[in-house]
């Protein structure tokens, strides 16, 4: 299936647990958003990055951070790239959007995403080994009023209840299975303990 859909890497947490950029972490030859970049490209119409970080930027991509300035988790980086899509992508009806610190999504994520699709307010999101991924998915323009104003006066800031009273699709993946084991493929880095796992991962599927 060809690409339908523009896509978004979400970068503008604070990487507290690790200490530094997630974006910015080596990962193989090059760094983690690097490697997800090349992961996520092949699969949309066009690419942009959110981030409110100015040392975290992909050449010749567009980057642009948060509308709202009291860091609303990955909800403000959702609605972010609604904005963004509504300026830069006017015809897309969604948005595939993807973490910078999930770097082994697989490489038919948004065609997947694209056959779950029945209706313009969908929101398609992964899961896989039992659980929902609720950043990684594809996401409609049409909800951006929606969000934004939950995020003006938040009863909480969870994507999960952000989610209710919205129509939802599910798309499960399989696990990876390597010589290291069953791997979730939404493996997510928050800690140098899952930096380390995650190059141990990335070293036997695309060794240097």
């Amino acid at each position: 299936m060809s690409a339908t859909f523009p896509g978004v890497i979400l970068s503008g947490g604070k990487s507290s647990r690790m200490g530094e950029p997630k974006a910015l972490l080596g990962f193989g030859p090059a760094r983690l958003i690097d490697h997800v970049a090349a992961r996520l490209r092949p699969q949309v119409t066009a690419l942009a990055l959110n981030t409110n970080d100015p040392r975290i930027s992909l050449a010749g991509i567009s980057s642009f951070p948060d509308a709202f300035s009291e860091f609303p988790g990955p909800l403000g980086g959702i609605h972010a790239a609604l904005r963004h899509s509504l300026l830069a992508w006017p015809d897309a009806s969604h948005v595939a959007m993807a973490p910078v610190d999930a770097p082994f999504f697989p490489m038919d994520l948004v065609d997947r995403f694209a056959e779950a699709l029945n209706g313009r307010d969908d929101v398609v999101l992964a899961s896989s080994l039992g659980q929902l991924h609720p950043v990684t998915g594809l996401w409609p323009v049409a909800i951006i009023d929606r969000l934004a104003h939950w995020l003006e006066n938040p009863p909480t800031l969870k994507v999960r209840a952000f989610l209710d009273g919205l129509t939802v699709k599910t798309v499960a993946f399989s696990s990876l299975q390597t010589s290291l084991g069953e791997i979730d493929p939404f493996f997510n880095i928050n800690t140098p303990a899952d930096l380390a796992q995650a190059r141990e991962i990335r070293e036997i599927m695309q060794p240097s």
